[in-house]
């Protein structure tokens, strides 16, 4: 018995250096090159310093209702949790991959039956564990490992994806917030003063002193900004609606208006650190997964080509056996057996090489799709600075013509009190300066939201 556990054990070995000798056997792949910029075309006039903030960016802007609302949709949001999940059930993939190229124990009882023509009817009974391990020459048990691994990378930076589009989407939805009360807040002001306007022209039309036309002009100013407050108003509550939901919560009708910055007041340039293109490629959340989708892909080609080499298999088995039900736990009778099996597949009507050319195509997809997030996000990087730069000279100009409307509208109201001017003219002034506030109040809020884009553009803060 000695002799053949020797030589069971010496096969054996002799069949692990075979695996070794092809575990080593790896597809050949090719890598994606993209060509990478040394610094961004619209880059000039931001620091080129690595955006290092940490995953809270939104906080540079110093707006504590903002941070709020952050903390709160983080907390809450159910696609996080979703993501969370998914890198969970990435884990328990990893330990159900690498489980299943180990070996298997187990316990059984077994009764088998025979019948033969000289005994008639023979029945065998055996008690026993058992050890099976099966496993293929080709490196399968490494490029499972490593296909599950990669999968568990990308699921974490999906998370982070996730929630860098959803913080963006909520500082998004609130600077639009802010925009329309601030709007609203404009337009209820402006009504108040054209209601008081309505009313002087009456009298005057009454005394004499104003034609008809300049009481129905002012009338018509005066349902404009009635209409505008309608409209606000009704935009008000639509963005607290999104922001609902952005925050996971049901749909409330809290009127908190006035709290946050003041757009025309508080809005100051906001100084980000851009770093150089190459930072793209490990600090973007989309990017860092399609390339672990890559990897991952990489190593299913390694797993399609490893079913193509031998398949090495033993068993293990021993226990106590019978004829006799009721010998069979006197006397102890002990068995114990070993077989091994090498099978190497011959044909398979071209199944197993059109496997690996299937996993080689999806393999070649992903590196076309890493290369194309890579250049997406370049242009990405370069539409947030270039509209960063032009919303700084269209927003100065914007704040020099509310001041000049402003002044315009103050001396041409003088001029009207003192009767050197017509009505019409200091409507005309009026109109434009609500015109222009509206306007700038607009543009610093899509300011503040080109900065947002660009903080997701970069990856945010990580």
């Amino acid at each position: 018995m000695k002799q053949s556990l020797k030589y069971q054990f010496r096969s054996l070995a002799v069949v692990m250096i075979a695996v070794l000798g092809v575990v080593g056997c790896n597809p050949r792949l090719p890598h994606p090159s993209v060509e990478i910029p040394a610094s961004y075309i619209f880059g000039e006039g931001f620091s080129q310093d690595t955006l290092n903030i940490g995953v809270e960016w939104w906080r540079i802007f110093g707006d504590d209702q903002l941070n709020a609302l952050e903390s709160r949709a983080l907390a809450n949001n159910n696609n996080i949790e979703i993501a969370l999940s998914r890198i969970e059930q990435a884990h328990l993939q990893l330990a159900v991959d690498r489980s299943e190229l180990l070996p298997l124990f187990n316990f059984g009882v077994e009764v088998e039956g025979n019948y033969n023509n000289v005994e008639k009817y023979m029945v065998d009974y055996k008690i026993g564990p058992s050890m099976s391990w099966e496993f293929g020459m080709g490196g399968k048990l490494k490029h499972t490992t490593g296909a599950a691994r990669a999968a568990i990378l990308g699921s974490e930076w999906a998370c982070r994806g996730t929630m860098l589009s959803l913080t963006a989407e909520v500082a998004t939805t609130y600077f639009t917030l802010l925009q329309y009360e601030r709007t609203l807040e404009i337009a209820r002001q402006t009504y108040a003063l054209r209601l008081e306007s309505v009313a002087l022209v009456d009298s005057m039309f009454r005394y004499g002193m104003s034609s008809g036309l300049d009481l129905e002009q002012a009338r018509s100013l005066m349902f404009t900004a009635a209409a505008d407050i309608a409209e606000y108003e009704r935009a008000v509550k639509q963005a607290r609606l999104a922001l609902d939901v952005l925050l996971s919560e049901p749909p409330t009708c809290v009127d908190d208006t006035g709290l946050g910055l003041n757009l025309l007041t508080d809005f100051m340039p906001v100084d980000i650190p851009i770093g150089l293109p190459s930072d793209l490629l490990h600090r973007r959340p989309d990017v860092m997964e399609a390339y672990y989708t890559l990897v991952s892909n990489g190593e299913k080609v390694g797993i399609a080509r490893a079913e193509r080499f031998p398949n090495f298999a033993m068993t293990l088995s021993g226990g106590i056996a019978s004829d006799k039900l009721k010998k069979l736990f006197t006397g102890m009778p002990f068995v114990w057996g070993a077989t091994r099996t090498l099978t190497q597949p011959l044909f398979s009507f071209g199944r197993l090489k059109r496997s690996e050319e299937i996993a080689r195509k999806t393999y070649l997809q992903s590196v076309a799709a890493y290369r194309q997030t890579i250049l997406e996000a370049l242009s990405e990087v370069e539409q947030a600075l270039y509209a960063i730069r032009t919303y700084d000279l269209q927003t100065e100009r914007y704040a020099e013509l509310v001041l000049a409307n402003a002044d315009a509208a103050r001396k041409t109201r003088a001029l009207y009190d003192s009767g050197m001017s017509n009505y019409f003219d200091m409507l005309d002034a009026e109109r434009s300066l609500y015109d222009s506030q509206q306007q700038l109040i607009a543009l610093v809020a899509q300011q503040y939201i080109n900065y947002v884009t660009l903080f997701k553009a970069l990856g945010g803060g990580w």
